[in-house]
């Protein structure tokens, strides 16, 4: 079967949204499955790469359906709402494409390379978070490229990844210190892939570190090479596109909590004060953390807007403030329902566990908050 004679063309993101609930009970099962196995999503993702949600949002005229980032944003809450660590992995593959799309409508570039995602129906591997502003590595050079080693954790979906998108720093001898960023096929020799994603939540990413042993990468393959250490300007593209999209699935998660709660609250035979004053605290943690990542998807616009330093600070502070509510609102969750919450059989147990992870994401709060303040007394 071609794997794009299922998916949905030229249709309205509510279609989108219908089929991932006509879904739902498949990606739900297959999640828990996934989750008490230490295992990778795969059936998850065979589904979506069926109906085509990997490249739905690449433009029509590169061979995508043109699905919109805000709707992208809606489709991973969504997703997250059955299995969290699917929808998580996808944010990490979607933000490399609204990355390449933003680069393709502001710079005229990039167009082959989202074509050749649609054909091959690619999955994108992301090492960008754990790397920052420094990234880790040895470059060695040789001829026409060099041999590269390194170890990249937090590599989410290398499980069945395609495309490594990393870097690796090098002391260019007439350059000095300096970052290069490329892309390498997940097969290339040398890649290996280490089985140590045994985790408190998020289970199912398949985020393995991936092991790079003298792995060549011609001089053709980069792509970016910027200043070691230095802020560029491009990341404050990469931040605006990227952490709604990551955002998303914790509100999922954060929405999914309350649905249980309700539940289990409604079902109680009598009802305390003090269960109406957690619900009021869950009910105000849950707007909190849904308000401020509608204003991310804002300042996203849809990919239409320009690589300024004040965007990327934006973005941050606001990543904070939804990760710190959904935290809070899961605490409530947990608080509110009781000792049933303890139980594994109630699936609030792994959402609080999943949602545990939303700290860990670029920048952790203590950096973002340096970051920020380093801006503002510039």
């Amino acid at each position: 079967m071609n794997i794009h004679e299922n998916k949905i063309t030229e249709t309205p993101s509510k279609q989108w949204l219908d089929l991932i609930d006509q879904l739902g009970d498949q990606l739900a099962a297959n999640g828990i499955a996934h989750d008490q196995a230490d295992t990778f999503v795969a059936d998850n993702y065979r589904l979506l790469k069926e109906h085509g949600y990997l490249t739905a949002m690449i433009p029509k005229a590169l061979g995508g359906a043109g699905v919109s980032y805000a709707d992208m944003c809606a489709i991973l809450v969504k997703i997250a709402q059955y299995c969290p660590s699917t929808a998580l992995a996808l944010s990490m593959h979607q933000h490399l494409i609204a990355a390449n799309i933003w680069k393709y409508t502001h710079k005229g570039t990039g167009e082959e390379f989202l074509k050749e995602v649609v054909d091959k129906n690619l999955v994108l591997v992301s090492t960008g978070a754990r790397d920052w502003l420094d990234s880790n590595g040895t470059m060695k050079k040789t001829d026409n490229g060099y041999l590269v080693s390194a170890k990249k954790q937090f590599s989410s979906q290398s499980a069945i990844g395609d495309l490594l998108v990393t870097s690796i720093p090098y002391n260019d001898p007439e350059e000095g210190w300096q970052v290069f960023h490329f892309m390498v096929p997940m097969k290339s020799e040398g890649i290996q892939l280490l089985d140590d994603w045994q985790t408190l939540g998020m289970r199912g990413t398949g985020s393995q570190t991936v092991v790079l042993n003298n792995v060549f990468i011609s001089e053709n393959s980069i792509v970016m090479k910027r200043a070691k250490g230095e802020f560029p300007l491009f990341w404050n593209v990469v931040l605006t596109v990227a952490l709604p999209l990551i955002m998303a699935p914790y509100i999922g998660i954060v929405e999914k909590a309350m649905r249980i709660t309700l539940e289990k609250s409604r079902a109680k035979q009598s009802r305390s004060l003090h269960t109406t004053f957690l619900l009021g605290e869950f009910y105000n943690s849950l707007t909190l953390a849904q308000v401020v990542h509608k204003d991310m998807i804002r300042i996203a616009n849809n990919l239409d807007f320009q690589a300024e330093e004040k965007i990327g600070v934006e973005i941050l502070a606001r990543k904070t403030l939804v990760a710190n509510a959904c935290q809070e609102t899961l605490n409530k969750a947990m608080e509110t329902v009781g000792g049933q919450s303890f139980y594994r059989i109630l699936e609030l147990e792994r959402l609080f566990r999943d949602v545990q992870a939303v700290g860990f994401h670029t920048l952790p709060i203590k950096q973002q908050q340096h970051f920020t303040g380093e801006f503002l007394l510039k």
